[in-house]
């Protein structure tokens, strides 16, 4: 099969297009045929240097972590799935690749019927984060006021959504280019950082959702009405100290997590309401740019540039189910 390797960490032109072994599923796991996967930004992170994936050089040499696909075969144990599920998912590596295999109980679902492949690949990354954050953490209530700094990404283009999903007065923060795109995405009011500082308007807000780590806890805190909240997705040690001391001491709290590491299983529950939210119409995946396989170090070298609009698409393969979208 065809797959995107590196063997060391580098510039994008350390991914290359090579021939690998097919791989067979075990007992618990399925065989995935990929039609889509994405390129995320912690992808080319994990390209350049050593950390996550490896100190010498790269431990898995496949990346990608969202997938969307086709089951071709099923280990003797495995109940969830049967050969023909189309199915949408995501782990930590090896989707750059024409198949996988994945445990059973992975975070992999049945992908819902009104996407594509390529729309439902780029849906896991930012709907899995954007939604344990405004559910869970920042208990969102319908006729709250909530900001997303933000606001164009892949995890900021959920967050709009969802949060208008629930009800909210939604504001996203963006540059000037992306301003049109927030508004389609459902935003109530939209801000263009370049020109205006938020902080400084004079307006409070029941959550301030800083999705891309630009922001702090002190630079907000008066942006906050009482018994507010303000998450991050970048727990740096300030913020972390910051939560510490707000939830023994302070009305307007400030909390994170770590989203990607939550149990498959809350995933899995998670997939299963988001799916039907989007079959309902209320959740629709936010697509920049679409690449194929082949053209994956010119991806990479799109996402670390740090302007992408939702995600960055790369399809593996073709199928008569795929149906055609509009970017």
């Amino acid at each position: 099969m065809k797959a995107i390797v590196y063997t060391k960490f580098g510039p994008p032109e350390v991914l290359h297009l090579q021939e690998v072994e097919k791989p067979t599923p075990k007992v618990n796991e399925v065989l995935i045929k990929i039609f889509a996967t994405t390129v995320v930004k912690e992808d080319p992170d994990m390209r350049r240097s050593p950390g996550v994936n490896g100190f010498l050089k790269p431990r898995n040499p496949i990346l990608g972590q969202e997938l969307a696909g086709q089951v071709e075969a099923i280990g003797r144990d495995v109940t969830r799935f049967k050969p023909g599920d189309q199915v949408y998912g995501m782990g930590f590596f090896g989707a750059y690749a024409e198949y996988k295999c994945t445990p059973e109980d992975d975070a992999l679902a049945i992908k819902p019927a009104n996407m594509s492949y390529e729309e439902a690949a780029s849906i896991p990354n930012g709907a899995l984060t954007a939604l344990p954050f405004l559910r869970d953490k920042g208990n969102i209530q319908s006729g709250q006021s909530v900001l997303i700094y933000g606001a164009s990404g892949s995890v900021g283009s959920a967050v709009v959504q969802l949060a208008s999903f629930y009800g909210a007065e939604v504001t996203g923060v963006c540059s000037t280019a992306n301003l049109e795109w927030v508004k389609l995405l459902g935003a109530d009011q939209v801000i263009d950082y370049t020109r205006d500082d938020f902080t400084e308007n004079g307006r409070t807000y029941d959550i301030i959702f800083d999705t891309v780590g630009k922001l702090s806890f002190s630079k907000c805190k008066d942006s906050l009405t009482d018994e507010s909240i303000y998450l991050a997705t970048v727990p740096t040690p300030a913020i972390v100290l910051q939560a510490l001391w707000t939830a023994k001491s302070s009305s307007k709290k400030v909390k994170f997590m770590a989203a990607g590491l939550r149990p498959a299983r809350e995933k899995i529950k998670d997939f299963v309401f988001l799916t039907e939210v989007i079959e309902a119409g209320k959740l629709k995946s936010a697509i920049d740019r679409v690449y194929p396989l082949e053209q994956m170090a010119e991806a990479h070298r799109y996402v670390e540039q740090g302007h992408k609009k939702g995600n960055v698409v790369i399809t593996v393969g073709t199928t008569d189910k795929n149906k055609e979208f509009e970017k």
